[in-house]
């Protein structure tokens, strides 16, 4: 019986001078740095080894302040800022990339003048109501059917595997917090927020929503359902990667008052190719 491949694996590399905390992340070719200690310069050569073992095309590295510099000299280049990332202080989304067609952006311009539209836009000072039609409510186990059919539907590629229903009984157990919106009893558009409580920050995530429910701003009650169930948790760092050619999605995170800081290039497989990724923060200490 052949075994399932695997998309992504978590890792401690330690030697007598470091420790690395590793996202191995097979199915995107990335090795993503969450975290790390110890002597940088022996940390960035094991780095570099890693990636070539595994013919990875791309090296992120959320980098602390002091760090940055350093690694911007070995190759690396300054993509995006987590702001209060690090329980208050700053990450540095450092990149590195080991093929020429990882590092060219196809869409750059596009993107560019997605963002300055949207920065153009007046910020909408209150919610719109909800529509009577549909209920936003907490996302359970017993979702993950549901769940992993609307994101098998909305999305043709996905970095992470969100259409199984195991995958999605995994991370509800390990802390990821999910709202959902129903219309007629059935879930039709879902987000969630993946909880660092070491750290103190969250990452909104797994939006979706059925293309005929769409133009609701049901997205915008789901998010701000969440960030209400961050702040309850004292976690007041909220950010999103969003794609950069969504011109909703990031007009969503902009009109409910998150900064634009940054884009990952080529950053994942999502929808149907590798996409560009706006990264946009909030303090949530002030909202």
């Amino acid at each position: 019986m052949n075994s399932q491949p695997v998309d992504y694996e978590i890792k401690i590399e330690t030697s007598d001078n470091y420790t690395i905390t590793m996202y191995i992340d097979y199915f995107n070719s990335r090795l993503r740095i969450d975290d790390y200690r110890g002597n940088l310069a022996a940390i960035a050569e094991k780095v570099k080894a890693l990636s070539k073992h595994y013919a990875f095309s791309k090296i992120i590295w959320k980098a602390r302040e002091h760090d940055w510099p350093t690694l911007m000299q070995q190759g690396y280049v300054l993509e995006g800022i987590f702001k209060h990332y690090f329980n208050g202080d700053h990450a540095y989304s450092m990149c590195c990339y080991l093929e020429q067609s990882r590092k060219n952006s196809n869409h750059w311009l596009k993107e560019d003048e997605i963002i300055t539209n949207i920065y153009g836009l007046d910020i909408q000072g209150e919610q719109s109501n909800l529509n009577e039609d549909y209920i936003i409510r907490h996302g359970t186990l017993k979702d993950v059917q549901q769940l992993s059919v609307l994101y098998d539907t909305v999305f043709k590629v996905y970095p992470t595997p969100m259409n199984e229903p195991d995958y999605l009984k995994k991370i509800i157990k390990e802390g990821t917090v999910f709202y959902a919106a129903e219309y007629k009893g059935k879930i039709i558009s879902a987000a969630s927020a993946e909880i660092n409580y070491t750290y103190h920050n969250a990452e909104l995530t797994d939006c979706a929503t059925y293309i005929e429910h769409r133009k609701n701003g049901l997205m915008k009650h789901l998010i701000l359902q969440l960030e209400k169930e961050l702040k309850k948790k004292q976690i007041y760092c909220a950010y999103s990667l969003s794609r950069a050619l969504s011109f909703g999605m990031n007009q969503v995170f902009y009109q409910l008052g998150y900064q634009y800081n940054g884009r990952l290039i080529n950053n994942c497989y999502i929808f149907d190719k590798l996409e560009d990724m706006n990264v946009w923060v909030k303090d949530l200490s002030h909202s």
